[in-house]
């Protein structure tokens, strides 16, 4: 790897350089260089030199701002500093065709970049360029899940969540790529300005791989807030378990890869606080915690402890959970909550017999909860991760693309 040198350094590079480089063509090929062939004339091609800015340009990124690429040429010097005169270190590829620096840049920092490449023949260009780098509040950021390296289940969305506004939504869009090995056309939704889901038409088929491209890095997305996130993440969906609750009979059906696991008996939301009828993902599991009514809009109704086994199914505060205070009378046969799902369970979920535990034990994040047959309406797209409960064609007209 060659670094930077001073100029009494950089003549003998220079030197070097057009003894050693090599030229080449590429049919159809006319994109800011001249067309040559060797072979016939002898000429050489122009070295063209490409840089991830332009003059003037500011909000410039960290990570790609300061590279630097040379087609039918090699590098012979790179000169990078700031406004105020402190150079940025970096590095020439052993081909002699890139430049980076050795570090991402400042932000906010205004910078001089110089460029100087030969030919095969020793014919050199020179680009210079200033710009400026974009600054620590001019960012925006999107946390995401489900997490890298993860099992789930068939009904987890990709979902982004933004920090900022996003008015070019179409640009966002455009730089998340969520692909499946099962072949699955993948669509993105916008829920307002802050949150973009993903998901195929149907759940997600058993056992596939699913790859999120995310190249945010330089896109803008707002005035004001511009991306650097530039990976790759990739999950793994499990085996399919839906599981499909009937509020008028007490009863859940535990279905697992098309087959009956088991069915449990439950108690839903009581006459006055329904549970929400639709297809709900699960998005969180708490092994114990506490619930207070005060969260959710019953304030003074209920302050438990301990709550066992508690999988969340809304944002708004519906879970599917372990009770303990109920007496073992009301499971499969009325309906007590105040919205959620309850199941037979210990205080704490210490007891593995219960049916709360075997639910807990065998449900991953993504597991799809159906509730059919109770007295409210369907819950909304928006509320927890459930987009299932949009009709396919109003969640395509919900892409920017």
């Amino acid at each position: 790897m060659h670094r930077t040198r001073p100029a009494a350094a950089l003549a003998a590079l220079s030197i070097s350089a057009c003894l050693l480089a090599g030229c080449s063509t590429r049919p159809g090929d006319e994109s800011d260089r001249r067309k040559a062939s060797p072979a016939a004339s002898g000429a050489a091609a122009t070295p063209h030199i490409r840089l991830n800015a332009a003059d003037g340009q500011k909000h410039v990124s960290v990570r790609r701002g300061g590279r630097v690429t040379v087609e039918a040429g090699r590098i012979t010097n790179v000169s990078l500093a700031t406004a105020n005169g402190r150079a940025v270190r970096g590095a020439v590829s052993s081909d002699g065709r890139t430049w980076a620096p050795d570090a991402v840049l400042d932000h906010g920092t205004a910078h001089r970049l110089t460029v100087v490449a030969a030919g095969a023949d020793g014919r050199k260009v020179t680009k210079k360029i200033a710009f400026t780098t974009v600054a620590k509040t001019d960012r925006f950021t999107g946390t995401f899940t489900p997490d890298n390296g993860s099992t789930v289940g068939v009904g987890m969305p990709v979902s982004f969540t933004f920090d900022k506004a996003i008015t070019e939504k179409k640009a966002v869009e455009s730089a998340i790529e969520v692909s499946s090995s099962s072949g699955q056309p993948v669509v993105g939704h916008w829920f307002g300005a802050r949150r973009l889901d993903f998901r195929p038409q149907q759940y997600w088929r058993a056992n596939s791989t699913i790859t999120v491209r995310i190249r945010l890095d330089g896109i803008k997305g707002a005035e004001g807030a511009y991306g650097e996130q530039d990976k790759t993440v990739r999950f793994t969906v499990g085996r399919s378990q839906v599981s499909t609750v009937d509020a008028a009979t007490h009863r859940m059906t535990v279905v697992r890869d098309g087959k009956t696991l088991k069915t449990i008996a439950i108690t839903a939301g009581a006459e006055n606080s329904p549970t929400w009828n639709g297809q709900m993902v699960i998005s969180e599991k708490l092994i114990s915690t506490r619930m207070n009514g005060a969260t959710v809009g019953f304030a003074g109704e209920y302050d438990i402890p301990d709550v066992p086994h508690a999988m969340r199914l809304s944002t708004s505060g519906t879970f599917i959970h372990g009770n303990y205070w109920g007496a073992d009378s009301v499971f499969g046969r009325t309906n007590i909550s105040h919205g959620c799902v309850g199941l037979n369970d210990a205080r704490g979920g210490g007891d593995p017999t219960q049916d709360g535990a075997w639910f807990y034990n065998n449900s991953l994040l993504g597991d799809v909860v159906v509730v059919r047959n109770s007295d409210d309406r369907t819950i909304a797209p928006d509320n927890g991760l459930n987009g299932w409960n949009m009709p396919w064609d109003q969640w395509k007209a919900g892409s920017a693309r």
